[in-house]
C-alpha cells in the first residue's frame, strides 16, 4: 500500500496541483476555469458551483495538511471570495453554474452545489479563520437539512405523489459533511446527523439479501422494481462505506467498521468488471 501512497503522492502533487495552479485561476473575474483540454487550454468559461467549490476545498486542505504555501491559500481564496459574492440566491441556496461573470446561468435546483459549499467554506476557515467563513458554512448546512426532504424544491420536474423516491446520494455526502464541519457544528448536532442518515443507508438502502446497496428507494424505505429502483452505483456504494467507516472510528465503534467493511467488499465484488477491470459506473440488481 505504500507503493500505491506513492504513487498517487506523487502524480498529485507533481502533476496535478501544478497543472490546475497554471491553467485554473481566472484572474479577471475571479474563481476557476474547469472546461481545460489536457494542454491547459480553457474551451468554455462557465463554472460550474460543484467545481469552483471543490478547488477551494481541496486548495484549503493542501495548505493545511501538506504544506503551508501562500499559493495554495491564495488560490482557495480566489475561488472563495468569488463564490460568496456571486453563488447564492437571495434565499441562500447556491446555483448550479454560472458564467464567468458570475452571472447564473442555471437555478439553485441543485442540492450538491449547497453541499459542496458548506465543504468549501468549512475548510477555508480552518486556514483563514473569519467568522464569516464559518457563518455561511452553517447556514448552508442548516439549508440543506432543511430542504433534505425535497433537495430540488419547486425546480424538481418529477410528479411525486405517483412515485416519490428516496436517492442514496444525499444520506452518502451527509455523512462526510457532518464530519468536515464538525469544528463548526460542534459534536452534539454531527452525532445527531450522522446517526440518523447511517441507520438509513444500513437500514433501508442497503439489502441484506442481496448485500448490496440501492440507488433509489421508495419514500417508506421500500425497494421498487422499476429502472429507477433496480439502479445499482458500486462507486457511490464504496464511498459512502469507507465514509461510515470514518464514522466509526470517530465513534470508536468497531461492529460499525467491520460492517461498512463488509459491505464496501460486497459491492467491488458485485461491481468489479472481470474483462476490463474497474468498476461499473451502473449495474441493475436484478
Amino acid at each position: 500500500m505504500k507503493h500505491y501512497a506513492e504513487i498517487y503522492k506523487r502524480e498529485l502533487l507533481e502533476e496535478v496541483i501544478p497543472f490546475w495552479e497554471r491553467h485554473s485561476p481566472d484572474t479577471q473575474y475571479g474563481g476557476y476555469f474547469t472546461c481545460l483540454t489536457d494542454k491547459g487550454e480553457v474551451y468554455d468559461t462557465d463554472k460550474f458551483l460543484w467545481l469552483q467549490a471543490r478547488q477551494v476545498w481541496m486548495f484549503s486542505k493542501l495548505y493545511q495538511e501538506v504544506e503551508p504555501l501562500v499559493a495554495w491559500k491564495r488560490m482557495a481564496q480566489l475561488g472563495a471570495d468569488f463564490l460568496e459574492k456571486q453563488g447564492r440566491d437571495q434565499e441562500g441556496n447556491w446555483y448550479f453554474s454560472l458564467n464567468q461573470k458570475g452571472e447564473p446561468l442555471v437555478q439553485p435546483y441543485n442540492i450538491f452545489s449547497d453541499c459542496f459549499a458548506a465543504m468549501a467554506f468549512g475548510a477555508l476557515f480552518q486556514i483563514h479563520p473569519e467568522e464569516r467563513y464559518a457563518e455561511i458554512a452553517k447556514c448552508t448546512f442548516e439549508n440543506i437539512l432543511k430542504r433534505q426532504e425535497n433537495p430540488k424544491g419547486k425546480y424538481n420536474k418529477a410528479y411525486t405523489r405517483t412515485r416519490e423516491l428516496q436517492n442514496f446520494a444525499l444520506p452518502m455526502i451527509l455523512c462526510n459533511l457532518s464530519l468536515e464541519l464538525e469544528h463548526i457544528l460542534g459534536e452534539e448536532q454531527v452525532e445527531k446527523v450522522t446517526g440518523s442518515v447511517i441507520e438509513l443507508i444500513l437500514n433501508k438502502f442497503y439489502q441484506e439479501e442481496s448485500g448490496l446497496v440501492l440507488e433509489n428507494i421508495s419514500r417508506n424505505g421500500q425497494f421498487i422494481d422499476t429502472f429507477e429502483g433496480r439502479l445499482l452505483n458500486p462507486g457511490h456504494a464504496i464511498e459512502a462505506m469507507w465514509f461510515i467507516m470514518n464514522l466509526g472510528i470517530r465513534k470508536k465503534d468497531n461492529a460499525l467498521v467491520e460492517k461498512a467493511e463488509q459491505i464496501m467488499y460486497r459491492q467491488l465484488e458485485n461491481g468489479w468488471d472481470e474483462k476490463h477491470g474497474g468498476i461499473f459506473y451502473f449495474m441493475n440488481i436484478k
